[in-house]
C-alpha cells in the first residue's frame, strides 16, 4: 500500500473507534439525565438507583472514549499537516471549541456530578448532570461544524494559497454540518436505547434479583429507540440534499451521471481521478440500509412486546433477541460514517483541497509505524471498555450502591 492509502486506514481506524464511544455517550448521558430529573421531580428510589447504574456504564464509556480522542487528535495532526496548513484558519476553531467544552467544561461538571453525590443539593446535583449532557451535544456540534466545513466548504475563500473565514455564521450554519448533527444525536439515542434495552435483557432472561429495575430499564430502551430510529433515517434523508453530486451519482450507479461529472471537475481542476470508489460508497451505504431496515423492524416488534407485561418478564427468546441485538446501531454508525467520508474522495476539503495534497511529508515507514501502533493502541482500548461494561453491566445496580440511598419498598410492577 501506498503512503497515501495508509494514512487514510489509519484515520478511518482511528476515528471510527473514537466514534463508537462517541456514540454511546452521547445517547447514554441524555437517558441518565432523564432518569434523574424523574428521581429528583418524584423522589423514585428505583430511578435513582437507575441513574446510578446506568451513570457508571456512561462514565466508563466516557473516560476510554476521552482517551481514544486525545489519541486520534494526535494522529490527526501528525499525518494531516497539509490539511491544517491549508484550512486551518477556518475549523480550527471549531476544534478547538470542541476540545473546551469536551475536554474542560465537560470533564469539570462530570467529576462533580461523580463526586458530588450525596453532598450537593439534589437539584444542584441534577443541574450539574444536566450541563454535562448539553456540553457533550455542543461537543459533538462544534465537531460536525469542522467536518460540514469539509463536506460543504462556505464562509470562507482562498488567498495566497490558505483559506481565510469570510462569513463565520456561514460556517456555523452550514446545512452538512445541522443535518449532520441532527442525525448522529438521533442515532446515538438509537444507540443507547438498543444498549439498555438489551443489558436489561441479560438480567431479566437470568432471573437476577432486580426484576423491577430491569423491566423499567428496558421499557425505557425499547421506547427510546424506535421513535429516535425514525428521527435518524428523517435527518439522513435530509442529508442527502447536501451531499456531493458525485457521491450520489456513484451509489447510485449512474455511469453517464459519473462520466459527466468526471469531465467536469477535469476541466476545472486538471486531469485526474475525481469518483470516490464505488465499492466502498455502495457497500457502506448499503449495509447502512440494510442494518436501519432489521432495526426497525426489531425496533416495531419491541415497542408491541414491551406493552405485554408477560412478554417483559418470561418471554426468553425476546430477551435473547435484543441482547443480540445491541451491535446493531453501532454497524449502522460506522458504515453511515464510511459513506459519508469516503464520498467524497478523492477531496478532503471538497473541491478544494484533494486528500494527497493534504497529506504531511512523512516516509512510508513512519506510516506504517504509527499505523501499528495507533492500531494496537485502540484495539486493546476498545477490548478493555468492552470487558469494563459488560463486567459493571452482570454485576448489576448493587454493586454502585456505595452510597445512602433512601428507604423505599418496590412499587408494584405497572405497564
Amino acid at each position: 500500500m501506498e503512503t497515501l492509502d495508509l494514512a487514510r486506514l489509519q484515520f478511518a481506524l482511528t476515528a471510527g473507534s473514537h466514534f463508537l464511544f462517541v456514540a454511546l455517550t452521547l445517547g447514554l448521558a441524555t437517558l441518565v439525565a432523564f432518569m434523574q430529573t424523574r428521581a429528583t421531580l418524584t423522589g423514585s428510589a428505583v430511578h435513582r438507583r437507575m441513574t446510578r447504574f446506568w451513570g457508571r456504564l456512561y462514565v466508563i464509556n466516557y473516560a476510554m472514549g476521552i482517551v481514544t480522542g486525545l489519541v486520534m487528535e494526535f494522529q490527526f495532526g501528525l499525518v494531516w499537516s497539509g490539511l491544517t496548513h491549508f484550512a486551518g484558519n477556518v475549523f480550527g476553531a471549531s476544534l478547538a471549541m470542541e476540545t473546551l467544552t469536551a475536554f474542560f467544561v465537560e470533564s469539570t461538571f462530570l467529576g462533580l456530578w461523580i463526586f458530588g453525590w450525596d453532598r450537593l443539593n439534589r437539584w444542584a446535583h441534577l443541574g450539574v448532570l444536566w450541563v454535562v449532557t448539553l456540553t457533550a451535544y455542543a461537543s459533538a456540534y462544534w465537531i460536525l461544524v469542522s467536518n460540514g466545513f469539509l463536506q460543504n466548504p462556505v464562509g470562507a475563500e482562498v488567498v495566497d494559497g490558505v483559506l481565510r473565514l469570510t462569513d463565520a455564521a456561514a460556517v456555523l450554519t452550514n446545512p452538512a454540518a445541522l443535518t449532520a448533527f441532527g442525525h448522529i444525536l438521533c442515532g446515538a439515542l438509537v444507540v443507547a436505547g438498543f444498549f439498555v434495552a438489551g443489558v436489561s435483557a441479560h438480567h431479566l432472561r437470568r432471573r437476577t434479583e432486580e426484576q423491577e429495575f430491569f423491566r423499567r430499564s428496558l421499557r425505557i430502551g425499547v421506547f427510546t429507540a424506535l421513535p429516535a430510529l425514525m428521527a435518524t433515517a428523517a435527518f439522513g434523508g435530509v442529508q442527502f440534499g447536501t451531499a456531493q453530486p458525485m457521491k450520489l451519482a456513484v451509489y447510485r450507479g449512474a455511469a453517464q451521471e459519473v462520466a459527466r461529472l468526471q469531465a467536469e471537475t477535469a476541466a476545472a481542476h486538471g486531469p485526474g481521478d475525481y469518483a470516490p470508489p464505488a465499492g466502498l460508497v455502495q457497500g457502506s451505504a448499503t449495509t447502512m440500509m440494510i442494518l436501519f431496515a432489521l432495526m426497525l423492524l426489531i425496533a416495531g416488534l419491541n415497542a408491541l412486546l414491551a406493552l405485554f407485561p408477560w412478554a417483559v418478564r418470561r418471554l426468553r427468546i425476546w430477551h435473547v433477541l435484543l441482547t443480540a441485538a445491541v451491535p446493531l446501531p453501532f454497524a449502522a454508525m460506522l458504515a453511515g460514517w464510511v459513506f459519508r467520508e469516503v464520498g467524497r474522495q478523492p477531496w478532503v476539503v471538497y473541491g478544494l483541497l484533494t486528500t494527497q495534497d493534504a497529506l504531511g511529508e512523512l516516509s512510508p515507514g513512519a506510516v506504517r509505524f504509527s499505523l501499528a501502533a495507533f492500531a494496537s493502541l485502540f484495539g486493546l482500548l476498545i477490548a478493555v471498555n468492552t470487558w469494563m461494561l459488560a463486567r459493571s453491566a452482570r454485576q448489576g445496580p448493587a454493586a454502585t450502591e456505595t452510597g445512602h440511598v433512601p428507604a423505599e419498598p418496590l412499587p408494584a410492577p405497572a405497564f
